[in-house]
């Protein structure tokens, strides 16, 4: 074990491996994973935001693929939205993960927690937003509001990365009229695309550590199947609920974060 992980803590990768069984247990759900995982691989000594990031989505890219084929065999969304879509998220997520090797994310922390507060506002004060599928079928202006949502995202998650399946459920229920079912299904597909956008950047600039992100990997694909499973089964109002649950959890961690970060400093 020590040999396969180099010099990292059996109680450091211990760690990481139940973040990575929990993360993608939320990922199939309602997306957020990253909120577990990131924090927990900058635990191991010596590593780099960077070689966290791309860790990362190595680990998540087989929790969000499984996840994916899961919610596809159960629920059927529509490819002729999803596939395009994700392609795109593909492209913005390479775009990202270019910037995120130069800039810090702590730039875009605050924006973050602004628009997940927005998110878990709208989210309660509209408790019928995503119970039921508005969507009135394929046109021009749906398939651009689609490829729009991909393309920001996407590159959103190529940069940071977490809660990205969280805007992208809450932008398919609000510009796209899809319900929570529907909304997470597709998202599961455009997110395996960003994280496959995001490695195209960081495998071959050599960011990735393999061992510990196939480890990942592995704790994702158990986290994703059981979360994607059980989020089918019970529907829309389970997963409104761990959407909010997740959504607050985010709030808090990234307002902590921005607080440490830059406010605190400047109060002594």
């Amino acid at each position: 074990m020590t040999a396969l992980f180099g010099e990292i803590p059996l109680t450091i990768i211990a760690l990481v491996l139940l973040a990575a069984l929990a993360a993608g247990w939320i990922d199939a759900v309602v997306g957020g994973g990253g909120l577990l995982q990131l924090p927990a691989l900058l635990l191991v000594p010596g590593i780099t935001p960077v070689q966290a990031l791309a860790t990362n989505k190595l680990g998540s890219v087989f929790g969000t693929t499984t996840s994916a084929i899961t919610w596809f065999r159960r629920v059927r969304p529509d490819l002729r939205t999803a596939l395009p879509m994700a392609v795109i998220a593909m492209i913005g997520s390479y775009g990202g993960a270019n910037l995120a090797a130069l800039l810090p994310a702590s730039i875009f922390k605050p924006i973050i927690v602004v628009a997940l507060t927005v998110v878990a506002v709208v989210t309660v004060a509209r408790p019928s937003m995503g119970a039921v599928l508005r969507f009135e079928g394929p046109s021009r202006k749906h398939y651009m509001t689609a490829a729009m949502i991909g393309l920001g995202i996407g590159f959103y998650d190529g940069l940071i990365g977490p809660g990205t399946g969280t805007f992208l459920i809450m932008a398919l229920i609000t510009a796209a009229g899809y319900d929570f079912l529907m909304a997470s299904s597709t998202a599961k597909i455009v997110n395996v695309a960003t994280n496959i956008g995001a490695l195209a950047f960081f495998i071959p600039q050599g960011h990735t550590l393999w061992a510990l992100g196939l480890a990942m990997g592995l704790a994702n694909i158990v986290g994703g199947y059981t979360g994607s499973r059980m989020a089918v089964a019970r529907g829309n109002r389970f997963i409104r609920i761990a959407f909010l649950v997740v959504v607050t959890a985010l709030i808090i961690k990234v307002g902590y974060d921005v607080w440490v970060e830059n406010l605190a400093p400047l109060l002594g």
